[in-house]
């Protein structure tokens, strides 16, 4: 079953199918990079728990820079978002965003909580 949350006629914000979780893309507030990075995470936190999940399930992240030259000061935050040892699969690149003020959007596939504990065996009895 494919379950679609907060959907529009153009996309929906969650989409999730077999335990996982597709977020569309976040941007976020702010004039820096780091600051439109650390609003983005917080609003990728909620989408994941609205969806069942959290960051220690991100399975997959893409993360679009409007210029690479602000690759390491997204990093220092992201490397604070991400706990250590839970690092995803992630792939960085430079695009030209949908609006000018726009510096960093990110792209996020996540495991639900309740499908990790089962390919655990934990969700098992």
């Amino acid at each position: 079953m494919i379950e679609r949350i907060e959907t529009k006629q153009r996309m929906s914000r969650i989409v999730k199918h077999n335990g996982l979780v597709y977020l569309c893309g976040q941007v976020g507030d702010g004039e820096t990079v780091a600051e439109q990075t650390a609003d983005c995470l917080s609003r990728v936190d909620d989408l994941l728990k609205k969806a069942g999940s959290d960051r220690k399930h991100v399975l997959q992240a893409i993360i679009w820079l409007s210029d690479m030259s602000d690759f390491a000061a997204m990093n220092e935050v992201w490397d604070a978002w991400i706990p250590e040892g839970f690092a995803p699969a992630r792939a960085c690149g430079e695009a030209r965003l949908a609006r000018d003020v726009l510096k960093v959007e990110v792209i996020i596939t996540a495991a639900t909580i309740r499908s990790s504990l089962m390919s655990n065996g934990e969700g098992h009895r």
